[in-house]
This record gives structure tokens, sequence and C-alpha cells, in this order.
């Protein structure tokens, strides 16, 4: 009797949604079963799925959700490994049509963007402005910009850019009794705020939370730069020069828990006119673990690793093994790709020679092949990019399991965690494989 309760409110639920979403509604059976997943090991179907087409869509969503009681489950590209985007609850997919590009800032180069705007997408119409949106992470073809800054997506060049929390200025956001309000900067002094009431108010009391709060949260809160668990109220925290802080940082990580997010207004870089990158080999994965602290030093763009498995399984990939030439010598266990940029050619040089010099120093002498040709570069990302395509690719009896996600540790206990985790898999009689953003021990 309840399941035949539940097909009735669906039905009513569904109708009610039909009539008042100019976009797509769905509620049958194999919508939700391909929802029921994303790229985790998780399968949790959905109520239903509303793929708004106008932001008025979203409006209506938010109202109709509150009105029944139904939780709303904002999805991106579904490509966290952490079963974020699957749930019993209403299901919002904006990458079919809210993906535009709504305005660019020609003097603060801030671009504003639809959330269901896929990464590569908005980079290729960056590329003509010379500017780029540098949080690269590796499913960049298909990650969109509302699930990076749910998610508080990091990227390999995140120890020189900052992660999504950085790079975010501002959320226009819908709450769930339908407030809508821009969440950027607040003054100092919030009397000085403009905005609904319902925004001063929460203004006001998540400022009074972390207030007094403020000696667990600097007690507690890892000092990290890459940092996921619960809300940034450190950000709350951490003042600027004039008393503020930005609202916006709330919402990134916040996995669409708190608001929906209708516009996102991100922070642009410059291109660097020329990269070079160092592979460095390490004859044990623990070496290259240990050594990652040491390497950083040199203030690099990005150090990423690739361990063995990935290394034997790409080599036995046709589109990879040209490339796998290139740049890796002999049977290392690890490789650690050091990059470094900037607008000046010779300086980058001069760090690929010091960096040379220091793994000599760490005693790994003559370790480093040098790719300065940006064509290898660029094949040198695909496969780091494809990375966990490369695992999966892995023909036995087991299939690879991706199951921790972008779990940072400080970089000096970089060596002891993954040793200590692999000891766990071998007391289990399995194995595991790693593939990180080392240079932030993600």
């Amino acid at each position: 009797m309840a399941d035949a309760a539940t097909r009735i409110g669906d039905s009513a639920l569904a109708e009610r949604l039909g009539r008042e979403i100019e976009g797509e509604v769905k509620f049958d059976a194999f919508t939700r079963g391909r929802y029921a997943t994303d790229a985790s090991i998780y399968q949790v179907e959905p109520i239903g799925v509303v793929i708004p087409k106008t932001e008025n869509d979203l409006r209506a969503a938010v109202h109709i959700a509150e009105m029944e009681g139904i939780p709303l489950l904002p999805r991106g590209g579904g490509t966290s490994q952490c079963g974020q985007t699957v749930n019993t609850a209403l299901v919002l997919d904006c990458t079919k049509y809210l993906r535009g590009i709504t305005d660019y800032d020609e003097e603060t180069h801030e671009v504003t963007v639809q959330p269901g705007i896929v990464l590569d997408h908005l980079n290729a119409w960056l590329k003509p402005k010379g500017r780029i949106y540098p949080v690269d992470i590796s499913t960049s073809s298909r990650a969109t910009i509302g699930g990076m800054a749910a998610n508080n997506s990091c990227g390999g060049r995140s120890i020189h850019y900052g992660i999504m929390v950085d790079n975010v200025a501002a959320i226009d956001a819908i709450l769930m009794d339908g407030t809508e309000a821009r969440f950027d900067r607040v003054p100092g002094n919030i009397g000085e705020l403009s905005g609904p009431a319902r925004y001063r108010d929460l203004v006001q009391q998540i400022r009074a939370i972390a207030e007094r709060e403020q000696g667990e949260i600097d007690a507690n809160i890892p000092k990290l730069m890459r940092k996921v668990g619960g809300y940034n109220l450190d950000r709350v925290v951490a003042r600027d020069a004039a008393g503020g802080h930005n609202m916006a940082s709330l919402l990134v990580g916040s996995e669409g828990t708190l608001a929906l997010s209708r516009r996102i207004t991100l922070k642009t870089h410059a291109i660097p006119k020329h990269r070079v990158v160092g592979v460095c080999h390490f004859p044990t994965f623990h070496a290259a673990m240990e050594n990652t602290q040491h390497l950083v030093t040199l203030k690099p763009f990005g150090v990423e690793l690739i361990d063995r498995t990935m290394i034997e399984l790409a080599r036995e990939i046709p589109m990879f093994q040209a490339a796998m030439r290139e740049f890796v010598a002999g049977e290392p266990d690890a490789l650690l790709l050091v990059e470094f940029a900037g607008d000046e050619k010779d300086p980058l040089l001069a760090k690929l020679a010091d960096l040379e010099t220091m793994m000599a120093d760490l005693g790994f002498p003559g370790a480093v092949v040098r790719a300065e040709d940006p064509g290898l570069q660029a094949r040198i990302t695909e496969v780091r990019q494809s990375g966990l395509n490369i695992m999966m690719s892995m023909k036995s009896d087991g299939k690879p399991v991706s199951f921790i996600e972008d779990c940072a540790v400080p970089l000096e206990h970089l060596a002891d965690y993954t040793s200590r985790l692999t000891d766990v898999f071998t007391k289990h009689g399995t194995k595991g494989t790693w593939y990180a953003h080392a240079s932030v021990g993600t």
C-alpha cells in the first residue's frame, strides 16, 4: 500500500511540475534509473528529475518542492566519487539548458555563468581573451561549474591558483523559502549591508556563529589548503582588512545543502605564455611521497602523481604508448610531474635546472625528464587526466573501485599515510593504486 501511495503522490507531483515548468519533467523508471547513479559506487533512485529550461524554472521547482515538502538535489556532471549527486530527492539537472555565460567584466576579468556550463567549454570561451579559469580538475571535459562550486573542487594547479573557494567572487542563489540573494562580500559593519531581510538575517546569524565558535574553528579545522569537510566557517572568521568576509565562501563546498546556485561569478586569470614540466622519476612510491614536500619549495604551479600501476596500464593502451615512451625512462615505481609557468621562458628553464639539482641532492641524479615542448606537455596532461579511465582498463577478475576521493593530508605525513593505507589493503588480501594532486597532499 505504501508503494502505491508513493506512486500516486509522485504522479501528482509530476503533473504539477509539468504544468508550472517550461523545461522537462521526467518521472519514468528509465530516467530515475539513470539518475540513480553517478561516478561513485553508490546508487539511490531519485523521486524524479527536472531539467529546467529557464531560471524561472529553477524558481518554480524550489517553490513547488518547498510547498510539497520534497528535498531538492541540484546535480552537475555527476563526476564526483562520493555519491553527492544521488539521493531520494527531486533532481535538478542544469546541464542541458542552463549552461550560458551571462556576463564578462573587462575591467575585473570576472565572468558570470549559469551552473550547468562545463569547465572546458568556459575555458574555450575565455581563451581568446587570454584568460583561464584555473581550477583544472581532471574531469574538466564534463564537470560543471555548479558542481565544482558545490564540491569546492581543487585541481592540479591549486598550489598556485588556490581552490574553488578562492576563485568564486559571488553566487546568485535561491534559498528553500524562495528568497533570492547575491552571496558576495559583506562589509565589516553589517548595518551597511543591502539585500533582502532574510539574507541580512542570515549574514548576522552566520557571523555570530563564527564568532561564538572561533576557538573551536581555530583549534579543529585542519590547516590545509584542500579541506571540504563541513562548511567554510573559517572563511567567515578570517575577515579581510576591512573586517568583511564573502558569503559565497559558505555556499562553496556545501554540496547544494544550503541554497541553489542560479548564477556564479568567477575570478579568471591570465594564461601564462610559457610552461615547462619536469618528470621526476622515483624508484619507490614511498620516495615520491616522501620528497613531495621538498619539491614544492621550488614554487611550482603543480605537482601531479602517476604511480606504477597507471604507468603499466597506460603502456598497454595504444593511444598512450608513444607518449609514455617520450616521458617515462626505464621502470620507475612513481612519477611526479612538476610544472612551472610564467610569461618569460628563461626563468622557467632555470627552475627546471633547480629541480634537477634538488633531485640529485635528494639522492636521485639524472632522474628528471625535461618536457619543454608544448605538444609533449599536452600529451603528458592527457595521460594524467585520463587516470581513472586508465585504471578502469585493468584486466583482471576484480575491477578497481574508486572510493577514497580527495583525502588531503599534510605533505610531511604523505608518505606515512599512503604506506599505512597500503598496509590496510594488504591485510585484507587486496591492493590499491593512487593518483593525486601531490602538491597539496590530495
